[in-house]
């Protein structure tokens, strides 16, 4: 089964007409999208946007040959013209299959928001998903076919319908996902492509032919990968992003409760809010413990809080302590931590706070704190395939 898109971009196309944002204007060249549309094997047309014959043109095909054109969502604006070679545009109800003289096999797929998406199986038993922009399958019983060859979807708007379709299945190691209904909001160029990456997912430009079946290069998802960065720099928000596709995600909260501290409450409320639902937290400092375990991905998040109860339960913090033997201590806590990091056969994102660059502390313990957290930042890049530096929402690869 062969799949041409002849567009990769949202239902308004990147740029967005008269759009004065950033992100629209650097969308030129390979950059630009036309509204998503998907021709397979020549013969179904799955949506049907301004522009289609000559995108298909541009491709290297022709929609003479189409026989049957669906629509996964309501179109809003003006009415698409429909060439006169292609037949009548229509949506199959949800759970109903169609069979096209072709022999290609159409199930129709509920979703969770307005749309239709739609299973599509070859004659030779390829099967590849299409999810419309902003919806993920809903009623998903636990069951599955098996894996698709290929997902096409909104990974960046709704990456839970991703996590979603791992949880039952549908999505395997060997699952090819490509996103697409991509949007201004969507980050632009190599940080695109590092955020799908982490979800094992990657873009391709308007007119690719993907050939549905064949074995991908599927993105290699690093399985140690350090964020840091300054206060409210987004590196918690990039961090969680790396996981969000993933169904199932333990989150390490290393900060604990503050009894009487309606800020620090307030705080780590957010942070909830912000997780998805299915995600599991564990608030504790004991990380080496849980990176010897097997089990899903981890999210610690952070290592500065973790280093300070590391050096709590040291007394690291009085002068005296320190030389006798609370520096040693908390060097062994380190270590411990580090070689787990290192042997993890887990998925993991690890969290810290870049330290070093404002103004010298004005205390011995403080001074301390920042030169240790230093130490542990490096320790821990050390074993990670990828560190990650965020500056104003921004995330420049140090390594990876």
């Amino acid at each position: 089964m062969e799949l041409t898109l002849l567009g990769t971009g949202a239902p308004d196309g990147l740029p967005r007409p008269s759009c004065p944002c950033a992100a629209c204007a650097t969308a030129r060249g390979p950059w630009a999208r036309a509204a998503t549309a998907l021709l397979i094997d020549d013969a179904l047309l799955l949506d049907l946007t301004p522009g289609a014959v000559f995108a298909a043109a541009r491709a290297g095909h022709s929609l003479g040959a189409v026989r049957q054109v669906l629509l996964t969502h309501p179109h809003d604006g003006p009415a698409v013209e429909l060439p006169p070679a292609l037949p009548p545009a229509g949506r199959v109800p949800d759970g109903q299959v169609l069979t096209l003289i072709s022999g290609h096999r159409v199930r129709a797929v509920p979703m969770d928001a307005p749309g239709t998406g739609y299973e599509v199986s070859s004659p030779d038993g390829e099967r590849l998903l299409y999810l419309p922009p902003g919806a993920a399958p809903a009623g998903l019983d636990g069951r599955s076919e098996g894996p698709y060859d290929l997902v096409v979807g909104d990974v960046v708007g709704r990456p839970d319908a991703v996590a979603r379709l791992r949880a039952v299945g549908a999505v395997g190691p060997a699952t090819e996902v490509i996103a697409v209904h991509l949007d201004h909001d969507a980050p632009p160029g190599a940080a695109l492509e590092r955020l799908l990456a982490a979800a094992g997912a990657r873009a391709v430009p308007d007119g690719t032919t993907l050939v549905v079946g064949e074995y991908p290069v599927v993105p290699d998802v690093p399985r140690r990968v350090l964020v840091t960065g300054g206060a409210r720099s987004g590196k918690s928000v990039e961090a969680e992003r790396r996981l969000e596709t993933f169904a199932e995600v333990v989150y390490v909260a290393t900060g604990g409760r503050r009894e009487g501290d309606p800020e620090w409450a307030a705080r780590v409320g957010l942070h909830r809010e912000r997780r998805p639902g299915a995600w599991r937290t564990e608030e504790t400092c004991e990380v080496a413990e849980l990176l010897g375990a097997d089990g899903p991905p981890l999210l610690v998040d952070c290592l500065s809080l973790w280093l300070t109860d590391a050096m709590d339960r040291v007394d690291a913090w009085e002068d005296v302590r320190w030389r006798e033997g609370g520096q040693e201590a908390l060097r062994a806590r380190v270590r411990e931590l580090v070689a787990a990091v290192r042997g993890t056969r887990r998925q993991v994102v690890l969290v810290t706070n870049e330290v070093g660059a404002g103004v010298v502390p004005a205390t011995v313990a403080g001074r301390r704190f920042r030169d240790e957290l230093g130490r542990l930042n490096a320790a821990v890049a050390a074993e990670c395939e990828e560190v990650l530096l965020v500056v104003a929402g921004q995330a420049v690869v140090l390594r990876g």
